[in-house]
């Protein structure tokens, strides 16, 4: 397996080793990748530090960190089975050096373990992985979890991910595109955050003959606002935007169709690196 290698040295994995935040406090780590913070416990979602696959899929943001330097790690989850949310070079290391839990959805779980085979190319056992389905609730230390259903076509067993710690509420939906069940899960939580994958539409050159193709794998500005006030969501923070060559967007954009609604009452614009306080 490919090794990764970040220009921007351990200062990202040691600021959030070193975080002890009134509430949760996320880093974003470009792509759709965060580490989160609540109380004692430190969490990664969908962290990826490849670059893609050249010319089709080509990196446009740094690789902020080398996945050997995390120390601070509880757990490392998974939204769905694409190359840039399972990825064995930038999540298997972190579960090696730190004994961290992976928790992923089944065909997430096939890409580590059969496709890539992380008990053999790293140091990760088996008793690291665990299964989880739409419905399900779990803690990770000081963070309550729950896994909600989403809609990404594109994905054969996306979910989506609801964490909880000290009254503050994180949604993060993988690639969703606006789902039916969302308003339920507005009902249910006091969602302070929601974080929605938010792109252009673009030509991606086509796996096998190379040839162009129109390619939409993200919300646009109208369908990104509609998952953030069907989850009556304070806080919209847009995702995804600034990774790959041909699909890159604006965020800023995103202010003149939030302003004309009651949710959400934020947009939150971040680069990679930037924390969040929730």
């Amino acid at each position: 397996m490919t090794d990764v290698h970040s220009d921007w040295g351990e200062w990202l994995p040691q600021a959030v080793a070193a975080a002890d935040p009134d509430g949760m406090a996320l880093w974003y780590l470009g792509c759709n990748g965060f580490a989160v913070v609540g109380g004692e416990t430190t969490l990664w979602i969908d962290p990826y530090l490849g670059t893609g696959d050249p010319p089709r899929t080509v990196r446009m943001v740094p690789v902020p960190f080398d996945p050997a330097d995390v120390t601070s790690a509880d757990a490392v989850l998974a939204t769905h089975e694409h190359t840039d949310h399972v990825h064995g070079p930038s999540q298997a290391p972190i579960l090696a050096e730190t004994g961290a839990a992976f928790y992923a959805p089944d065909d997430s779980l096939a890409v580590a373990r059969e496709a890539e085979r992380w008990s053999e190319e790293w140091a990760v056992t088996d008793d690291q992985f665990t299964e989880v389905t739409e419905g399900d609730n779990f803690t990770v230390g000081d963070v309550s979890v729950d896994v909600v259903g989403v809609n990404d076509p594109d994905a054969t067993h996306p979910v989506g991910y609801v964490f909880s710690y000290d009254g503050r509420t994180v949604f993060h939906g993988g690639d969703t595109k606006p789902h039916d069940g969302f308003a339920a899960v507005g009902e249910t939580y006091d969602i302070d955050l929601a974080v929605v994958a938010f792109g252009s539409v673009g030509t991606v050159p086509d796996k096998e003959t190379g040839e162009p193709v129109e390619t939409k794998w993200y919300c646009d500005e109208n369908e990104a606002v509609e998952v953030a006030r069907a989850l009556d969501a304070d806080r919209l923070l847009p995702t995804h935007w600034d990774m790959w060559k041909g699909l890159t967007a604006d965020p800023a954009a995103l202010h003149e169709h939030v302003r004309g609604f009651d949710a959400p009452r934020r947009l939150e614009i971040v680069e990679i690196g930037d924390r969040v306080d929730v």
